[in-house]
């Protein structure tokens, strides 16, 4: 299966969507340039005196991509510490869809700013993504012409 077939799937059968009364950790991101958002909350529980994510859901007003990151990612992060968690990177949430185009890639980083949001209380900036290549046609540009 592709990425694209992938992600299809996902949406069409998303895990852990909605709500989930009684979370232990809520946390929110969003996304200033595409208008996304994305809530996720987590439940823990203690297992063999280690304190692990027993379960995580989401709610997404946003793309596809984003919600079919998130329903990978909350299922990823299940049994996991809260430190082992954190260190997942927005690629590390989103391999099992394979690799994302370059205009998604804000997606996955939407669903990681959610996660370290519930994990840590602190807001997490999407990092700057590369201009697509209609970006840069649509970019001024200065051109210096030297006469001589």
């Amino acid at each position: 299966m592709n990425t694209e077939e992938k992600i299809d799937e996902a949406i069409r059968n998303p895990k852990n969507l909605g709500e989930m009364a009684e979370a232990d950790a809520i946390g929110t991101a969003g996304s200033s340039d595409c208008g996304d958002m994305l809530r996720m909350w987590i439940k823990f529980r203690n297992e063999d005196g280690r304190r692990v994510i027993d379960k995580a859901t989401f709610q997404s007003f946003g793309c596809q991509t984003a919600i079919a990151v998130a329903s990978m990612a909350t299922e990823l992060i299940k049994g996991k510490t809260p430190a082992e968690a954190l260190a997942m990177s927005n690629e590390d949430l989103s391999a099992p869809l394979g690799a994302l185009p370059p205009m998604k890639i804000h997606c996955a980083q939407l669903v990681e700013g959610a996660l370290k949001n519930a994990l840590t209380g602190e807001v997490v900036a999407p990092k700057a993504v590369s201009p697509t290549l209609s970006d840069s046609f649509q970019a001024p540009k200065s051109v210096k012409i030297k006469f001589t």
